[in-house]
């Protein structure tokens, strides 16, 4: 008996409806999104909800926002970042400002101005009604270490009082805005102010 030779091996027709198909692949690239959005927030943003009004009008009092906590890695801290840093004083509390002086720098304030190495600070974010009056004599900000405040001038604990806050502790800087609504968006940024 001769073997037959005509016999083929086929792979059997897909019987997979097109919908079927089409919504598993959308559920595939789907997951693969999530997947990749849930590493992300993970690793290099962190949710923060603000508390406090030190930052208003560009944050306001429980407002939610992501903070980028890698950022830092691989750029320098530059004036007018929204950062985020242990509380100097208490490090199980964390503080939102705006950095004004850097490493090696000398902030002063006369009769609310801030003055950063001699040079009035040009500050587009600080609103006239949240300004203060107040001075503070020449202050120099140690080497790798920050001299943050708040937009808020009457309303912020900020280094007039606690003195600069080590590079160490700054551990995000404020990049988004998602709640409320009426605020979702990038956080503004300043590009160095008064450099």
């Amino acid at each position: 008996m001769e073997p037959t030779s005509d016999l083929t091996t086929t792979t059997p027709p897909d019987r997979t409806p097109p919908l079927g198909r089409e919504l598993r692949g959308w559920g595939r690239d789907l997951l693969i999104a999530l997947s990749l959005t849930v590493v992300i927030i993970i690793f290099f943003y962190q949710p923060v909800k603000v508390e406090g009004t030190s930052m208003t009008p560009l944050i306001k009092d429980q407002e939610r926002i992501f903070i980028n906590k890698f950022i830092y890695r691989f750029g320098s801290i530059a004036r007018g970042d929204v950062v985020v840093f242990w509380y100097p004083l208490d490090r199980t509390k964390s503080f939102i400002k705006r950095v004004i002086g850097l490493p090696g720098d000398t902030v002063e304030i006369r009769h609310g101005s801030v003055y950063v190495n001699g040079k009035r600070l040009d500050e587009p974010y600080l609103p006239d009604e949240m300004a203060h009056s107040g001075s503070l004599g020449a202050v120099h900000v140690p080497q790798g270490e920050y001299f943050v405040m708040g937009d808020h001038r009457t309303s912020s604990n900020d280094s007039r009082i606690f003195g600069s806050v080590p590079g160490t502790f700054i551990y995000g800087k404020a990049v988004f805005a998602y709640w409320p609504v009426d605020h979702f968006g990038a956080i503004p940024v300043y590009g160095g102010a008064g450099n």
